[in-house]
């Protein structure tokens, strides 16, 4: 997996034939739903569809979004799973405690994990979720379900538990989190303002329902051409004179500069 992937595309576990697609999709990291997309009475087969597309590793990294784990299926969706050759993570949904994550890290043996925080008590454990076990390597928000919860009918409702996980992912030492899904298909303009915002908030790349969303998410978190170049100069800078300095066009810079200067290089060699 690259090590700044930018695009999660989802794709409903009882469906193999969308699996296929979505594996050719040109997504960082593809996403096979046993949870919400998958009715009750496909749990069964989607789960058997999944650990047979995983007994050998895809082109693409793979996660698995389980069911809860205090549901009837989550567990059974770990013991299949867990063990696959192919399998590059498992997302657990419907977290609201650490020792959640520490039951499902013993089940699972050594395989990644990622939680999805979707209620405003997760929300409010954020930091101790995070940093719960040495194997969870991410958080994120699962906006519809903390939606409801909240009783939040406008965006901006969100902006305080986006920037919570934003915050609580940093501390407990994991990467910026993606963005949650942005449910409208069809409003490019609508998800490519979102995940202007979504930058501006911290998050790092976002999940996505089909698709044509990936390209839109991918330009919205790639440096631009004037963002590299501004890197590249406050690198140039940093390497002439050490310690803090202002640039000839006024703008200051010091270590934590030159370290967000990196980091957009870093980003931008993925083009």
């Amino acid at each position: 997996m690259t090590a700044f992937p930018l695009t999660w595309l989802y794709a409903p576990g009882d469906r193999p034939h969308v699996v296929a697609k979505a594996l050719t999709s040109g997504a960082d990291v593809v996403v096979i739903d046993l949870e919400d997309a998958v009715a009750p009475d496909r749990k069964a087969y989607a789960r058997a569809a999944t650990a047979d597309l995983l007994a050998a590793p895809p082109a693409v990294p793979v996660h698995v979004r389980v069911n809860a784990l205090d549901g009837p299926w989550g567990g059974q969706d770990i013991a299949a799973l867990a063990p696959a050759p192919g399998l590059h993570g498992l997302r657990l949904p419907k977290i609201t405690a650490p020792s959640e994550v520490a039951h499902a890290a013993r089940r699972a043996a050594s395989t990644d994990l990622y939680v999805l925080l979707e209620t405003a008590l997760a929300v409010e454990r954020a930091y101790t979720i995070a940093s719960a076990h040495p194997n969870l390597r991410g958080i994120a928000l699962g906006e519809a379900d903390l939606r409801a919860d909240l009783g939040v009918r406008d965006d901006t409702g969100l902006d305080w538990p986006r920037s919570r996980v934003v915050v609580a992912a940093r501390a407990a030492g994991l990467p910026p989190p993606p963005q949650s899904v942005h449910p409208d298909t069809r409003d490019l303009d609508g998800l490519a303002a979102s995940c202007t915002h979504g930058r501006a908030l911290g998050f790092l790349g976002r999940a996505a329902i089909h698709p044509r969303q990936l390209p839109v998410i991918e330009r919205a978190y790639l440096p631009t051409e004037a963002d590299i170049e501004r890197a590249e100069t406050v690198l140039k800078a940093a390497a002439a004179e050490q310690g803090a300095q202002a640039l000839p066009d006024g703008r200051f810079i010091d270590a934590a500069v030159v370290t967000a200067a990196r980091r957009t290089l870093s980003l931008a060699r993925r083009r």
